[in-house]
């Protein structure tokens, strides 16, 4: 029975910190790293008779399944399955063994710690998920206006746009009814997925949700982003629109994945907006460390300058949808800014 309990007490510990140094390390989670820490303190916490009882029976070099081999991990959502995993079944483990054992163990506790662990886990896998969407912005990233495109298809015309090169697409529409929306939103979602490119709605939140998009995108005068950060799930990336330093800071204290610095250059797009400038970007990028997307009057022409101010993505609509042929304008743009940022990064 001693040499069970050690050997799953030794789990517990060896599993939690795996995923405590993640949340830690990768996810910069201060609470959820917290988390498991305190929960990997109270479970090894136990008085020193009990402790030499344990080390008294340890047999590592007896042990039959000491040096067998563990399957190879794919990812690190499998890492973290795998670790969260270990530390449920050897809690389950102790809380049968002490319910029998007369040692100083507490069944409840280990129940409610699994208990525990089953929610932690899922925290650390939505957390990862998102973390994987937010590593994708970057590149094209374009902007689905369905006002300035009425009478043309807008799942075709996010088809080309992807397989034209865009990285994100983004929904946008301030003039139809969320009803008319919605539908037209979940069409677009299911082409994403099938290319595997963030979907993004611009403004309502009701309506990221109901389409299950990948996340949302905020304004200035929109819902805050402590609130929408509340409401929306662990794995859905919240953007936030910026034309200032400050706002960019406060957008990130807030919880945004990412940030958009606009408008850069003059846009007929959006009426009544605050002229960013490149400099204002070249500012963002400096203090801010999550990705930084670039809008407004960007086309072909002008894109070198931005890039050059540290843009991660660049957004754009009638430089892409307005053209001819969506899925050739994205190819090309796509590959500018991609030629861009290689040398910028060799420059550097």
């Amino acid at each position: 029975m001693l040499r069970i309990v050690d050997a799953n007490l030794n789990r517990v510990g060896e599993g939690l910190r795996v995923l405590e140094d993640i949340a830690r390390f990768l996810l910069n989670d201060l609470e959820l790293s917290q988390r498991l820490k305190d929960l990997r303190h109270e479970l090894l916490a136990s008085d020193w008779s009990l402790q030499s009882q344990l080390l008294g029976a340890r047999d590592s070099e007896g042990d039959i399944a000491a040096f067998t081999e563990e399957g190879e991990r794919s990812d690190i959502v499998s890492v973290v399955t795998a670790n969260a995993k270990r530390v449920q079944e050897s809690l389950r483990v102790l809380e049968e063994i002490a319910k029998v054992h007369p040692l100083t163990l507490d069944w409840p506790q280990y129940k409610r710690a699994r208990f525990t662990m089953y929610e932690l886990e899922r925290r650390l896998v939505l957390r990862l998920l998102r973390r994987d969407k937010v590593a994708q912005i970057s590149g094209l990233y374009v902007i689905v206006d369905l006002q300035a495109f009425k009478g043309r298809s807008e799942v075709e015309l996010t088809r080309e746009a992807i397989q034209g090169g865009a990285r994100v697409i983004q929904l946008r529409d301030k003039g139809r009814s969320k009803r008319e929306l919605l539908p037209i939103a979940q069409e677009l979602r299911r082409t994403c997925a099938l290319f595997s490119v963030p979907f993004i709605i611009n403004d309502h939140l009701d309506l990221a949700l109901a389409a299950d998009a990948d996340g949302l995108h905020l304004g200035q005068e929109d819902l805050s982003l402590p609130i929408a950060r509340k409401i929306l799930p662990l794995d859905k990336v919240l953007g936030c629109s910026t034309a200032t330093l400050e706002q960019a800071l406060k957008a990130e204290e807030d919880g945004a994945d990412y940030i958009a610095v606009g408008s850069i250059y003059e846009t007929t797009s959006k009426s009544g907006t605050h002229l960013a400038g490149v400099e204002t970007l070249r500012q963002v990028k400096k203090a801010v460390s999550v990705p930084v997307v670039a809008i407004g009057g960007i086309n072909e022409e002008n894109l070198a300058p931005v890039i050059a101010a540290g843009a991660d993505a660049i957004a754009v609509i009638s430089a892409v949808l307005g053209a001819d042929n969506a899925k050739a304008a994205a190819h090309r743009l796509a590959a500018k800014i991609e030629a861009s940022h290689a040398r910028e990064a060799k420059g550097s």
